[in-house]
């Protein structure tokens, strides 16, 4: 069954199509419960739905053509998008999951209304200009991302109409406006960099040929590879990691030295049990563009003994990274890297359900003791993150 998105029908005929397998997709689920490495995949897949569902349920909603769409975050949606594919083929199971279906739904018709749909963040111009720049990226490498899981060579137009946008929203210094509310690792001023990777990712995931050789893309994608490699050395090691990330897609985008020298950096980084520790991969600067750009320190109060240690988000980003850059899964680094993500799957309590995941905690408020972020279902807004990248470096060390 060809997944529609990479098609030529409309988004109602792409929930259609889809929905029409997901029985047989569930059933099959069912026959994989824990994987041969040694961690629970059933587990880890209810968790990302589950939170995905959570998301789609309470996150900001957007007027987008005649109904609305919940907006795409960097935390959990887009995790989601970029692990869940890669979990369901682990489980032998190839229909989409209806959480799936229905993030790529939302995206088709936020790209169909680019011109009428409401912004991300409208309450002032410049949040304005920042949610468009940031969805034409995530929207982007997410509909380029469907069309590879797919293995379609011909992306269709949903696909060319994003990256058509991807490039009418890019600044002359090759980065997209980004969302700044002052909160690393995602929403700061350091973050354009970040969102110029995942840029990249989505131009390395499509190639260019695919959708056709026009001046705009040739421009763009010159502006972008100039912008990521001439800040390159100034960046944190969460952002150059993230672009070497872009580079196991985008070919050539770091030279060989740099993507050696991080390596080995990388590695002097690993704490003794094997993982890493994001915010270790600062320094964070918690400032802003806007009214607030005298932030030095976070929003919140913070728990320093719980951030020096090792984390999901950091050591699956890491070990993924490594993995997709070539590193074997016997590589010193990967293999402690790994063990430390077999070890560490647990049980985590959200709402009245006990689900399997990985932790990783806020860099900018302690929302675990009841601090100034509580323990609402905000509090594993990280820990989304940290689960998919957990997967995507445990499928890809298979």
């Amino acid at each position: 069954m060809r997944l529609s998105i990479i098609g030529t029908c409309g988004p109602i005929a792409i929930v259609v199509a889809l929905l029409a397998g997901l029985a047989a997709g569930g059933a099959a689920a069912q026959k994989t419960a824990t994987g041969p490495a040694g961690w629970n995949r059933d587990g880890a897949a209810t968790y990302l739905d589950q939170r995905m569902n959570a998301w789609s349920a309470r996150g900001k909603k957007l007027r987008t053509g005649q109904g609305q769409a919940t907006c795409v975050s960097c935390h959990t949606a887009l995790p989601y998008a970029l692990a869940r594919p890669s979990l369901r083929r682990a489980m032998h199971v190839r229909t989409p999951t209806p959480e799936e279906v229905r993030l790529l739904e939302d995206v088709v018709r936020r790209v169909d209304t680019y011109e009428t749909h409401q912004p991300y963040y409208d309450s002032d111009d410049r949040k304005t200009v920042e949610s468009r720049g940031t969805e034409a990226v995530l929207n982007a490498l997410i509909l380029a991302s469907a069309a590879a899981e797919r293995g379609q060579h011909d992306p269709a137009e949903p696909t060319r109409r994003a990256f058509h946008r991807l490039w009418e929203t890019q600044r002359s210094d090759g980065a997209w406006d980004w969302l700044d509310f002052g909160l690393e690792p995602l929403e700061s001023a350091d973050a354009a960099y970040y969102g110029a990777t995942l840029a990249a990712m989505a131009v390395g995931t499509v190639p260019a040929s695919a959708l056709g050789q026009s001046a705009e893309a040739a421009a763009g994608t010159k502006r972008l590879r100039a912008y990521l490699t001439e800040r390159y050395a100034s960046q944190n090691v969460f952002n150059r990691v993230s672009a070497l990330l872009a580079s196991t897609r985008w070919k050539d985008l770091l030279t060989r030295t740099q993507r050696e020298t991080l390596i080995a950096e990388v590695r002097r980084a690993q704490q003794d049990d094997g993982g890493w520790s994001l915010h270790a991969m600062g320094g964070w600067r918690w400032s802003t563009t806007g009214w607030r750009a005298w932030r030095t320190s976070p929003p919140g109060t913070l728990d320093a003994a719980l951030l020096a240690k090792s984390d999901g988000y950091a050591t699956g980003l890491v070990v993924y990274t490594l993995r997709s850059a070539g590193l074997p899964v016997d590589d010193s680094a990967v293999a402690g890297g790994l063990r430390w993500l077999r070890a560490h799957q647990q049980d985590v309590q959200a709402g009245d359900r006990t689900y399997q995941a990985w932790r990783s905690h806020s860099l900018n408020r302690n929302r675990e003791h009841g601090g100034d972020g509580g323990e609402s279902w905000r509090r594993l807004f990280m820990s989304d993150a940290a689960t998919a990248y957990a997967v995507l470096a445990l499928v890809a060390s298979e």
